[in-house]
């Protein structure tokens, strides 16, 4: 159960919740909204390039005094070893400056995540250096001709015997490496993803350490970095280009933590399979993932924050009756238009304390189960896809639920959406993470199918594949545990019952896959296997958000349950209630043109979506204190102006 400890006096409604949706890095959340509400860490719009990247860098020497980056580091390598604590207080900077965020995810998750989970102990000199800025580094993976395909980057590293060294060089325009976090001006150092040859045998995508510049700050021989320029949103971030003329580095910068180079050229891995070895290589860099759907959800959370406080104090237009003019918050479409995405936010909050939960299991040694890495990079991808599209959506409402002064840079929120606009681009286009999760929903249950090529996994897909999902998902455990402790009674028409509401995402979900797998089976025998899964990838994009809708519901539901406060717990369901109707209302046509759904059980969502925001209006600031972001950290100037809200 959730506790609320260390609040004066006894806690509110809000705080049982925002203990809640905190999760177990609660302690961390609250240090950080003290120690992030200093203005120091607030991002100034106002600043040009140079002035916003030397204060973003000043700002993270702060932040490494006060210890966050070392959390994210193993206790031998001059770390803490708290991985899950890392993601969480850095995810607070997102509330203080999105710019901020991002340098320091590059600098201590990117880059330091490189040396130290694909390093050895021969390059664990770099750690503390890098973990207290005395190494500024950049993760250069990204290529001008390729971005989310990273096993067909051309920057090449080739070894030279003769004299022990990889060169490293840049064969074609498009191999140039593009939109790199600190390559315009401050990395010194770049973890270069490159495919490796030795004795003429090409071995994959593997990772590098490449000098880029010397103590002044000047390309060294062979390097030509630019600057990427002005960006929409993120000036704080120095991004560039960078490209190798036959770059000669030291054998020993191979980041060999997975194969290495013997000084004679022969390659060795433990790791036999070149697919599985490359997988293996990028899942252990996962936590950027987990980070950018965390700071995505909490930019939302900064702008609904903004949104809704507004909305319960603007008022525009008399209401006949009395003279008054009305709250924008006392208007159904202004509820139908904000609090929706509040549920939503909730829900994703859930689900992010899940998703970091079982990262921070895996990489601490407490998970050992073989699958679950693979799991977690599954559930990484989807997360990530519904928070920074949740992230698109609710920024451009809460700038649009300000009218005029949601455009004025003063309140914020235009500052948000410009910065939180290119996460869906970030650790993996969302369009090619959602053909991921489905791919290994479909693929992904048995190890014999792992490595299987395009024909082999359409093969399976359009075979097995339906019949596995169905055994594997852990919905109907979940609807037998909500009947077991007495929460629900059978009742399948109703659809307020939480067994119900999962059943229902669940059949969406088992529908599209195993009707996926049948439309690869009708064309796997008639066509290529890329024509097949062409031809399918709508289907199977659809199956993929379906899944990722299932699990964000289950963590929903399980994080209420640890909610021990009544009238916590009571309004937290009401707030779930409103992210199942809403989201089956926008999927309704599925739902009524598959069947799922009466036109009468139809409409009852849509009405129910309209009790629900009715239902939490009157909660609506408490939702909004619950969701965490302090009233200082806000910094929005239409908040406080009263010639807005009094009339003479």
């Amino acid at each position: 159960m959730v506790k609320v400890d260390g609040m004066a006096g006894t806690p509110t409604t809000a705080e049982h919740l925002r203990a809640a949706l905190d999760g177990p890095w609660r302690a961390i959340r609250e240090q950080a909204r003290t120690e992030f509400a200093d203005k120091q860490f607030a991002g100034d719009p106002n600043l040009d390039l140079p002035e916003a990247r030397a204060r973003v860098l000043e700002q993270m020497r702060t932040i490494a005094a006060l210890g966050y980056p070392e959390r994210g580091f193993r206790v031998e390598n001059g770390g803490t070893g708290d991985p899950g604590g890392a993601v969480t207080g850095l995810e607070m900077l997102a509330y203080a400056d999105l710019s901020l965020w991002v340098k320091s995810g590059v600098q201590w998750g990117l880059f330091g995540g490189a040396v130290e989970n694909l390093g050895t102990e021969r390059h664990r000199g770099y750690l503390k250096e890098l973990i207290n800025l005395d190494l500024l580094g950049c993760f250069a993976m990204t290529e001008s001709g390729h971005g989310s395909d990273v096993a067909d980057l051309e920057t090449t590293a080739t070894y030279d015997p003769a004299t022990e060294e990889f060169v490293i060089n840049t064969p074609t325009p498009s191999a140039r490496k593009d939109y790199i976090g600190g390559a315009a001006e401050h990395a010194r150092v770049a973890a270069v993803f490159a495919q490796l040859n030795t004795l003429g045998e090409g071995k994959g995508v593997h990772c590098f350490l490449v000098p880029l510049r010397d103590d002044e700050g000047n390309d060294l021989p062979g390097i030509t970095t630019s600057d990427d320029g002005r960006k929409g949103g993120l000036p704080g971030v120095d991004n560039g280009r960078i490209t190798f003329d036959q770059v000669r580095i030291p054998r020993e910068n191979l980041l060999n933590r997975y194969a290495d180079v013997a000084p004679d050229g022969t390659y060795s891995s433990e790791i036999e399979n070149p697919s599985r070895r490359f997988f293996t290589t990028l899942g252990t860099l996962v936590r950027g993932r987990v980070s950018v759907g965390g700071a995505a959800s909490a930019g939302a959370r900064v702008a609904l924050s903004i949104a809704v406080r507004y909305a319960l104090a603007r008022r525009q237009f008399a209401d006949p009756d009395t003279g008054t003019e009305t709250l924008l918050l006392d208007y159904r479409s202004h509820q139908r238009r904000l609090l929706p995405l509040v549920a939503k936010s909730f829900a994703l909050a859930f689900a992010q304390n899940d998703l970091v939960v079982r990262m921070d299991a895996i990489q601490t040694g407490r998970e050992t189960d073989p699958h679950a890495q693979r799991s977690l990079e599954k559930r990484a991808a989807g997360l990530k896809v519904a928070q920074t599209r949740h992230a698109s959506r609710a920024i451009a409402e809460a700038r649009e639920a300000c009218g005029g002064a949601g455009y004025l840079t003063e309140n914020r929120i235009v500052t948000l959406k410009g910065d939180t606009d290119v996460f869906t681009t970030f650790e993996g286009d969302n369009v090619v993470l959602t053909q991921l999760v489905a791919k290994e929903i479909l693929s992904g249950y048995a190890e014999e199918v792992r490595d299987l090529d395009a024909l082999g996994w359409v093969r399976f897909a359009a075979t097995s594949a339906a019949d596995v999902v169905r055994k594997r998902s852990g919905v109907r455990q979940l609807i037998q545990t909500l009947r077991d402790r007495g929460d629900e009674t059978v009742d399948e028409a109703d659809l307020g019952k939480r067994s119900v509401q999962l059943q229902l995402f669940a059949d969406r979900e088992d529908y599209l896959l195993r009707t996926a797998a049948h439309r690869l089976r009708a064309r796997a025998e008639e066509t290529t296997p890329f024509e097949a899964f062409n031809n399918a990838q709508d289907h199977i994009l659809a199956a993929g958000a379906a899944h990722i809708d299932r699990l964000v519901l289950e963590a929903f539901v399980d994080g209420i349950a640890d909610i021990d406060d009544p009238d916590a717990r009571e309004l937290a369901e009401t707030v779930c209630d409103l992210y199942v109707y809403s989201t089956l209302e926008e999927n309704l046509s599925w739902y009524l043109m598959h069947k799922f759904l009466s036109v009468e059980r139809a409409k009852a969502v849509r009405r129910g979506v309209n009790e629900l925001v009715e239902r939490l209006r009157p909660d609506a600031l408490t939702l909004v204190e619950a969701m965490g972001v302090p009233e200082s950290m806000l910094r929005a100037e239409m908040l406080t102006d009263a010639s807005v809200y009094k009339r003479a």
